[in-house]
């Protein structure tokens, strides 16, 4: 099963971001993952609109936006002009994600939502068919480097082995996604990897090096 590399982008250097862009792009990555974080959901802050706003625009990858956000269907509109190609929002925070997810779709947008280590497949079932991707979270969301939660790993299999009853949905993997995690998950059909500090940024080798490692 093909691989893809979607490096998570608040993990990236910013001293000099367009360096990054271009040197992400020339190593073959796929997509580039960008969280926006309120401080209410998750006890955190995330990346900056302007700093996303320039990674859509100097891009010539596609771009993910993951809100952890209280009321994400206030914001899918304004991420959907910058040119997201998928917008993930938390069922956990939005009391009509139905609604949701069809204003995400009918903006023009693929529609994913992301699941919470303690959320269950069977609390979600029901939004899956209007799900372009499904993203479970092996970490707890707002904070990179940690540590992965592997009474998750269940889950993964859960969600791939019924994406077939609900449309074909593509799962992904977010939160300490080691070259390790990458080759077991991939193994059982998880498509996607968004790739933070387990096995892509603050590293020896180069981006390069990285993504073709990942890739075999």
């Amino acid at each position: 099963m093909e691989k893809l590399l979607c490096p998570s982008m608040m993990c990236a250097s910013f001293r000099n971001l367009e360096k990054e862009i271009k040197d992400l792009e020339e190593a073959g990555f796929d997509m580039f993952h960008l969280d926006v974080m309120d401080g209410n959901f998750v006890p955190n802050f995330g990346m900056g609109l302007q700093d996303i706003e320039y990674i859509c625009k100097s891009s010539s990858k596609p771009c993910d936006v993951h809100l952890m956000v209280t009321n994400p269907s206030l914001y899918v509109e304004k991420f959907a002009r910058l040119g997201v190609s998928i917008i993930y929002v938390h069922p956990e925070t939005d009391t009509h994600v139905t609604r949701t997810l069809q204003m995400i779709k009918d903006l023009g947008v693929k529609a994913g939502i992301a699941v919470n280590p303690g959320t269950s497949f069977e609390s979600v079932k029901d939004i899956l068919y209007l799900c372009d991707y499904v993203t479970v979270m092996s970490v707890n969301p707002g904070f990179a480097g940690q540590k992965y939660l592997d009474f998750v790993t269940p889950k993964f299999k859960k969600f791939v082995d019924e994406a077939k009853n609900y449309g074909g949905y593509k799962v992904m993997i977010d939160g300490a996604c080691s070259p390790e995690k990458i080759k077991e998950l991939s193994a059982i059909g998880v498509s996607g990897f968004i790739l933070g500090t387990s096995a892509l940024f603050g590293k020896d080798k180069s981006y390069q090096e990285i993504c073709k490692e990942l890739r075999e």
